[in-house]
């Protein structure tokens, strides 16, 4: 008979997340996580198998929580205007934390480039994603004319979800907040219909 698991393990995967996003997966050890998880590193990998697993784990984790809070806020009854930077806002780190940890997905995309065929899966599903719940936002946007038809809704947001992208890049290097805010906003300012 096995013996019952001594931890929680949603708790241990978010814990772990957190120490890969903040370190990254290479620079995270064993150490780090059974340490901050408070789990032998033994009963980590009967769950967990690897590092590699947990590390593909916490980005599927970390993809799903930020979905759900970009489509909770693309729901909001609030003004396109409003809705468009608070996805904006959510799709950033926005602790006063001074560790300028940037994305999650976005710094796995960074540390393996393409030498991963898993964490190139998640990377994708998350733009993918990010985009779908872009698309659908300006979709109605334009159906209201209060975003510019000039392109598609695709290719907005597809313009958006890169600006993100972006913004998150600056966020890991270090920019400052208003720098970052000015990019989204123009990226935002740029899809508005033009006024004749």
């Amino acid at each position: 008979m096995s013996r019952p698991r001594e931890f929680d393990v949603d708790r241990a995967l978010n814990q772990s997340m957190e120490v890969f996003w903040t370190k990254g997966f290479k620079a995270t050890s064993y150490d780090d996580l059974t340490r901050t998880t408070q789990v032998k590193k033994q009963s980590l990998y009967c769950v967990f198998k690897n590092k590699r697993e947990l590390f593909l784990k916490a980005l599927a984790l970390y993809r799903e929580k930020n979905i759900a809070k970009l489509e909770e806020f693309s729901s909001q009854e609030v003004s396109l205007l409003k809705k468009l930077e608070a996805i904006c806002e959510a799709a950033l780190n926005q602790s006063d934390e001074p560790t300028n940890r940037g994305c999650l997905i976005v710094n796995a995309a960074l540390e393996f480039g393409t030498e991963d065929e898993e964490v190139n899966r998640e990377v994708g599903l998350m733009f993918n994603q990010v985009e779908q719940v872009l698309e659908k936002v300006i979709r109605s946007g334009q159906e209201q004319r209060l975003i510019t038809t000039r392109l598609t809704s695709k290719e907005l947001a597809l313009h958006l979800n890169n600006a993100l992208s972006g913004a998150k890049v600056m966020e890991k290097s270090g920019a400052s907040r208003q720098q970052i805010a000015d990019v989204l906003r123009t990226a935002i300012a740029l899809m508005m219909p033009e006024i004749v």
